[in-house]
């Protein structure tokens, strides 16, 4: 039997995979990675900062999961970004308060917006990026189109208030409440939930 990790504390992300993996065979394990990862910021394009990122995540899950010759265990790490809607050298990352959240969903409103999403697949001696205990990672890289509409006051102040925005890229998430007002129009939604739509196919591969 393989044993997937997902090295991530996100709750949804933890939810999409168990409902994904489900039937599939796979022991699916969690584990919350230590230490602070780089905060999104401006300068570079967004889609080279999450997998920056990305990668960042998965340089500290191989120095923290031992691996061995033979091992039957595949290890996910990923990362999420919003760009900006007027400036793809600009990441709306997960917001730290409520104004902050205010803020991102007030530039979102009425708008489309790219949603990158940086995913890398771990397993020992198998991948392009060579990691630390025997660990290698192929790294994969989607985006989708959200589109949004106009974000009434209302709608505002129930997005805030319930916290919604918490820990989410951009300040919202699509399978939560925001999921009324915004959609995909391009790609897929498993992109915007937290995971390399390429990715995931790779994994279906692995397990079968």
């Amino acid at each position: 039997m393989v044993e997937v990790i997902l090295a991530s504390s996100s709750t949804r992300r933890r939810i999409w995979i168990s409902e994904i993996l489900e039937g599939s065979g796979a022991d699916l394990s969690f584990y919350d990675l230590r230490g602070s990862e780089p905060e999104p910021g401006h300068g570079s394009e967004v889609r080279i900062q999450v997998e920056q990122s990305c990668t960042y995540k998965a340089i500290e899950a191989s120095k923290s999961i031992s691996g061995e010759e033979g091992d039957n265990r595949i290890i996910l790490v990923s990362d999420t970004l919003v760009e900006d809607p007027d400036d793809n050298l600009y990441a709306l990352g997960k917001p730290i308060d409520r104004v902050a959240a205010a803020s991102s969903l007030i530039r979102l409103s009425g708008r489309r917006h790219l949603v990158w999403s940086s995913t890398a697949i771990l397993e020992i001696g198998k991948g392009a990026l060579e990691l630390e205990r025997g660990w290698r990672a192929s790294v994969f890289t989607d985006s989708s189109v959200v589109e949004f509409e106009e974000i009434s006051d209302q709608m505002l102040d129930q997005m805030i208030s319930t916290r919604s925005w918490s820990g989410k890229a951009g300040g919202y998430d699509l399978g939560g409440i925001a999921g009324s007002i915004a959609k995909v129009v391009r790609g897929k939604e498993v992109t915007v939930l937290g995971f390399s739509c390429d990715s995931m196919d790779v994994l279906a591969n692995r397990l079968s």
